[in-house]
Formats: C-alpha cells, structure tokens, sequence
C-alpha cells in the first residue's frame, strides 16, 4: 500500500490537480448549490405543512433526493475526468515520456485514475456536513448513510475503471469520453428498460420461471434500482419474492461491479504499451 500511495505519477497528478483554482470553485459552486437546495427544501416543506416542524418522513425524502443528486454527480462527472486521463497524454505526445521510466503499466493506470478518484471523494465527503443536518430531524439511521456511502464508492471505482479503460483503448479523448458515457447509459438506461420488459413478460405469464431471473439480473446491475432498495429494504424482499432469486440485489450488483472494474483495470493495465506502440 505504501508503495502505490508512493506512486510518482499519482503525486504529480494530485498536485496538479489539487492546485488548480477550478477544483475548488467547483466544489465551492457544488456545496453552495446543495445548501440552498436543502435549506430552500427544508424551508417550503415547514412552510406548507403549517406546524413548522420538519417531521423523520420528511428527512428522509430529503435524504432520498440528496442521495440520487449525488449519484447523478458520479455518473455524469467520473466519465469526464478518468476517460481522457490517458488518451490526452498521447495526444500531447507526452505519453511516450512517461512510459519510458521505471514506472510499471499498472503504476501508470493506478496513478492517473486514483487522481482522478480523489477529487470525486473530496467532493462528496465535503457535502457530509450537509448529509449530516438530516440526523437531526430523524428518520435515517447512520448505517444506512455508511452503506450509501460504501455503494458510492464501488459503482465510482467501477466507472473510473472503465473511463481509463476507454482511454486506453482509444486515441481521441473525445471519442473515449463518449464511449464512456455511452457504457453509462448501459448500465442505468439499457438495464433499466431489459428489467421492465423482463418484468411485462413475467406478468403476462409468457415462461415466468425463466424470465424472473433475468429481471432480477437487470435490477442487480442498475445503479438506480439497488439504491433505491438499499433506501427501502422492504422493496427488495418484495423482488427478491416476485423474482424467486433469494440472492440480495446488492450482493449482485457488489460481484458484478467489483468483477466488471477488475477486468477494466486488466484491460488498460495490459494495453497501455501494446497501443502505444501502434499508435507510435
């Protein structure tokens, strides 16, 4: 562990990165955003109700709504900053450079998205304070914030695999960027709609038996299904009963995820000098 937190490439980047003005006016601009969005929901909700207290069910809608902005932010900015961390080397003609020290392929890869990582990390740790204002009002349990906050951090491991995958593989940033984004849409909009044709076929009685276990299949990997399970545990023993799969949604998307971000690693990590050499 020490020598990959030794990495120099993940120390230059993270200087880099971390001394540019632009990250911090952008999580600067994030908190700012995420406060008025939960003072103004705080405010009209105690406003409407008439009694002015802001009740548990409330809190954890609130909780709720902060929960998929949060994810929304993993998904649409992760592709952004790990799918042109490779590719952009290349076409600065840097590339050649860096692969021509003692630093390994896997150094190179670890480095450039765990840079990439950290910042992402920065900006949803630095909303915990705003997370936090929802203990006061009740409503939701501090292990269920820990368990957001554990599947925040694989689906963003998996899909920072993924853009440094992309950018491997591909020699224009933009190209990679939108390959990245495209595998996005996948695994939230494409899943998505498998599940719920999955789920019309079982209703109408069309082989449910062998249809069931594809709609749980779909629902294991849709990062927007298992959140909202891991929000209401109760829907998730309903579809685990309706699928007739006693496998945990969670537990699904956990092997998937953890499997589909090894094998990006792999790929790029392998990669990284074959291309460079057909590229040169």
């Amino acid at each position: 562990m020490r020598t990959l937190l030794a990495n120099p490439v993940l120390i230059k980047e993270i200087k880099l990165r971390f001394r540019n003005l632009k990250s911090f006016t952008g999580i600067l601009f994030y908190l700012i955003a995420m406060s008025i969005f939960v003072f103004g929901f705080i405010l009209l909700t105690t406003s409407f109700s008439g009694s002015g207290y802001f009740r548990p069910d409330e809190s954890f809608m609130l909780f709720s709504m902060m929960t998929y902005i949060q994810l929304g932010l993993i998904l649409f900015i992760t592709p952004a900053l790990t799918a042109g961390t490779i590719s952009t080397e290349r076409e600065k003609q840097t590339l050649n450079i860096l692969l021509t020290t003692s630093q390994t392929s896997f150094q190179i890869i670890f480095g450039k998205m765990t840079s990439s990582v950290a910042f992402l990390l920065l900006m949803i740790v630095s909303g915990l304070p705003i997370y936090s204002l929802v203990f006061l009002y009740g409503g939701v349990s501090p292990t269920q914030l820990f368990v957001i906050f554990l599947f925040y951090f694989l689906t963003l491991l998996t899909i920072g695999s993924i853009g440094v995958m992309f950018s491997t593989l591909i020699r224009k940033t933009i190209v990679a960027i939108i390959a990245t984004y495209g595998a996005m849409i996948f695994l939230v909009a494409v899943t998505g709609f498998f599940m719920i044709i999955s789920m019309q076929i079982s209703q109408m009685g069309m082989s449910a038996a062998s249809f069931s276990p594809f709609t749980h299949f779909w629902a294991s990997i849709n990062p927007a299904v298992v959140m909202f399970t891991l929000l209401q545990p109760m829907y998730a023993e309903e579809l685990q009963t309706m699928t007739l799969v006693p496998l945990p949604l969670w537990v699904g998307y956990l092997l998937f995820y953890a499997g589909l971000g090894a094998g990006a690693l792999f790929i790029a990590v392998n990669r990284l000098r074959v291309n460079m050499t057909k590229y040169k």
